[in-house]
């Protein structure tokens, strides 16, 4: 079974970086690149589930749900990652989008 942690705690930090983040920040982008986030992760474990099929769009909640939609995203991918490499490049599209959030 693959070791998922060092995702699940990259997702953990983006998420807690969010909730403690100040409303003006997450209206000048940081929101938006956590659902932009939130929905690749999504994608690519609907993808892992059922290759082939249409992916379905996880919808914008709103600014103050993206720390809570990046996590259930991670943790779904988590779920269903079979290899390093998969996992390794999880964990650099999180890291990627939390320096581009700047929070």
């Amino acid at each position: 079974m693959l070791d998922t942690t060092p995702l699940i705690a990259a997702v953990d930090r983006f998420a807690d970086r969010l909730r403690a983040a100040p409303q003006s920040r997450l209206q000048r982008g940081a929101a938006a690149e956590a659902l932009a986030l939130a929905r690749e992760l999504a994608v690519r474990s609907q993808l892992s589930e059922e290759p082939g099929a249409e992916p379905r769009v996880m919808p914008d909640a709103g600014m103050f749900a993206a720390a809570d939609q990046i996590t259930v995203a991670g943790r779904d991918l988590a779920v269903v990652l079979r290899d390093e490499e998969e996992l390794t490049e999880a964990v650099r599209l999180v890291e990627e989008a939390l320096a581009r959030a700047g929070v």
